[in-house]
Order: C-alpha cells, then sequence, then structure tokens
C-alpha cells in the first residue's frame, strides 16, 4: 500500500499537479509514513525523472516549473512534521541565490531555486534587484557553500562580476563557490570574471552545485 502511494507521488511530480501531490503529502502524515521517507521515496524519484527527461530534451520548460512547484507544494506540507520529528533531510549544502541588482527577472531564477532545494541543498532566496552587499552579507550570515547569481540582462550581468570583486577585495573569495547563470552569461564571461561555473538551466545548475562541493 505504502509502495503505491509513493508511486503516485512520482507520478504526481511528472505531471506537474501541485494539488495532487499535496493531497498525496497529506495523506501521508494521516497514515503516519516518515514525511522523509515520503520526500526521498515519493516525491525526489519524480524530479529526477523530469530533470532527466528535460535533459534529453523530452520535456520542457514549462513542465519542469510545474514539476517544480508540485515537489514545492509536497515538501512545504511534510517539512513542519519533519521539524516535529527531528528528522532533516541530508543538506547537500547552502545556497544564497539572488537575482542581481538592476533585473528583476524571476522566473529562471526561482526555478533554480526550487530544483536546487528539491535536490536537497538548503536555499536562500534573496529574491530580484539584489544589491552587491546584501548578497555577501547573507552569505556570511548563514555561511554559505555556494552563492548562485543570475542575471537577464547584459546590463546587468557586470553586477555578477562585481559580487566577486567585492569578495576579493574583502579576502573572502576563497570561502564561497560562485556559479552564474542566466541567458547572456557564457562559458568566456565565467572565466573573465573568475566565477566558478555557470549552467543554462535549473538542472545543470543542480549538477553544477554537487560537483562543486563533490556530493554528485
Amino acid at each position: 500500500m505504502t509502495e503505491q502511494l509513493f508511486s503516485q507521488m512520482t507520478q504526481s511530480i511528472i505531471e506537474g499537479d501541485s494539488d495532487l501531490s499535496a493531497q498525496l503529502a497529506e495523506q501521508a502524515l494521516k497514515e503516519g509514513i516518515d514525511p522523509l521517507e515520503a520526500i526521498t521515496r515519493g516525491y525526489v524519484p519524480g524530479i529526477d525523472h523530469v530533470g532527466s527527461e528535460f535533459a534529453k530534451g523530452n520535456a520542457f520548460l514549462p513542465e519542469l516549473v510545474m514539476s517544480g512547484e508540485a515537489m514545492k507544494a509536497a515538501v512545504t506540507l511534510l517539512e513542519p512534521e519533519m521539524m516535529k520529528r527531528g528528522t532533516q533531510r541530508q543538506m547537500l549544502g547552502k545556497v544564497v541565490l539572488g537575482t542581481v541588482e538592476g533585473d528583476i527577472h524571476e522566473i529562471g531564477k526561482s526555478l533554480v531555486g526550487t530544483m536546487l532545494t528539491a535536490a536537497g541543498f538548503e536555499v536562500f532566496d534573496l529574491g530580484v534587484d539584489v544589491p552587491v552587499e546584501k548578497i555577501i552579507g547573507k552569505a556570511i550570515e548563514v555561511d554559505a557553500d555556494i552563492i548562485a547569481l543570475s542575471a537577464l540582462l547584459t546590463t546587468t550581468m557586470v553586477k555578477q562580476r562585481e559580487v566577486i570583486d567585492e569578495l576579493e577585495k574583502e579576502g573572502l573569495r576563497s570561502r564561497f563557490k560562485i556559479i552564474v547563470g542566466g541567458a547572456p552569461v557564457t562559458r568566456d564571461w565565467v572565466q573573465k570574471i573568475n566565477a566558478d561555473g555557470y549552467s543554462e538551466d535549473a538542472i545543470g545548475a543542480v549538477s553544477l552545485a554537487k560537483s562543486l562541493l563533490n556530493t554528485a
């Protein structure tokens, strides 16, 4: 019976059905199923499947967004019970995430946050139009492993460089891995600004974060 429930959870993520994923999470709580087990055996296989299909070109951005939202809906319901039980998911690392100052693009950045959370990272999403000092301040405050910077405009990309320059000036650059993303970002830009890597999409960002922290 439990296996059947886990299988339905997986399917709800593949179909990007937030209502169903939340409903199944509630059912799991009623039946006394360990919320951590529900996430790792029920929902995570779904997100892994969609991610793998996206990487192969068989699934597209809207499906990825919907699956991410369905995952978020389930985890939001299960997390309070996990806290209560004192069982927490093994966190792979802490990521401070934001769209840089002057840029208000939200979707790509939010999707990266959702996918990183689903993969087991603790994500601190600062939102959009985030000043350099706020990004650095938060990274220091939470002792982040990774700073992830999004920019969708060529005019705001320079802010990614400013974050790195400021960290170098303060002698903090070696403390954080810096990953960048956004439509205008290229491998050349990454090398130019001395970032640790970039990704073209949310699935790639998860792989990159894992490889930088050697948790792949």
